[in-house]
């Protein structure tokens, strides 16, 4: 890795020299635009509006515009300013970690030390591990001037950039402030399914499918050309549900599916299908019993939260009655 920037965490009289590597790196591949008719490649120039000539990156420098006044900086106007000159991550406060809303998390980086002695950054390092406190920073990088948070991983000082308060947006939804009420029996369910997935966070568990599939179409692509039968390389593919949710759910009924399914059991409606046949007699009778069971502690539900007008599930039961 290479350092990006170089300065020290103050705080008090402490200052501990580090270097600033970035922590995370992007792993897409890289692609870039062609014309469809013959594959050539589509580069965007920077040109300039009024001599009209191609300019080269040591040739722009950056502007304001104040109704039609422009003003012009330059890079040593801006390396001039204060802040920009300065290398130093000063520590303004040490907060509790949970204050710290995660939405406001924006970029990581490692701090590495910077001097012959390491005493000063293991100093720092242990005191925040030891008190559980999160330190806030202010210090500037890349012509801007930072909000920061320091934390440890493992055995690094992880320097996480925060988003300022009027960059996170206040949102409000219409749809939230409509009163909904929630059965006992449904939030019962609910938190008995989520205890059915509960598990420890693993990241090496998880893998980005879509850039695998991509690297899988590059390499077929370049073994077969245009010739590729994307059905044979990766299966007839599903036909994606255009089901918004807009038709009414039997809620109860849902929840005790997901639950089975995920214990294990068997889903009532994959068995059935559209057909109502299934292979083995024996787990033809299993899924009635089960459909059945399922369907009288649903209208069992129903009937007890029934005073709820906000809930959904009487609907389907309904319908499925008349049926």
């Amino acid at each position: 890795m290479r350092a990006i920037w170089k300065g020290a965490v103050t705080f008090g009289l402490v200052n501990v020299p580090v270097k600033v590597y970035s922590a995370t790196e992007d792993h897409d591949l890289s692609l870039h635009q062609v014309h469809d008719a013959d594959g050539g490649r589509i580069r965007y120039q920077r040109k300039c509006e009024v001599c009209g000539k191609v300019v080269s990156y040591d040739h722009i420098d950056k502007a304001y515009q104040d109704g039609e006044q422009t003003v012009v900086l330059t890079a040593d106007d801006l390396a001039s300013l204060p802040e920009e000159r300065s290398r130093e991550i000063e520590v303004v406060e040490f907060v509790p970690s949970d204050d710290l809303d995660p939405i406001m998390f924006d970029r990581s980086y490692f701090l590495e030390p910077d001097s012959s002695s390491s005493k000063a950054y293991v100093l720092l390092r242990r005191t925040l591990e030891e008190t559980d406190r999160t330190a806030i920073v202010r210090f500037a990088l890349r012509q801007k001037t930072r909000l920061g948070a320091l934390r440890v991983r493992e055995d690094v000082i992880l320097l996480q950039t925060l988003l300022w308060e009027d960059e996170v947006r206040e949102v409000r939804f219409p749809a939230l402030e409509e009163r909904v009420r929630i059965s006992a029996k449904e939030l019962e369910m609910s938190e008995a399914l989520v205890e059915s997935f509960s598990s420890r966070f693993r990241p090496d568990a998880f893998v980005d499918e879509y850039q695998a599939q991509l690297r899988k179409l590059i390499d077929a692509k370049l073994e077969q050309g245009d010739a590729l039968d994307t059905a044979a390389t990766f299966g007839e593919q599903p036909e994606p549900d255009d089901d918004t949710g807009a038709e009414p759910i039997d809620l109860m009924e849902v929840l005790q599916r997901s639950i089975d399914r995920q214990r294990g059991g068997k889903d009532p409606k994959a068995d059935t299908g559209s057909s109502g046949s299934s292979k083995a007699p024996s787990s033809k009778t299993t899924t009635s019993k089960s459909t059945t069971s399922k369907r009288s502690t649903s209208k069992r539900s129903t009937t007890k939260a029934g005073s709820s007008k906000d809930e959904p599930s009487s609907t389907p039961a309904k319908r499925k009655k008349s049926a």
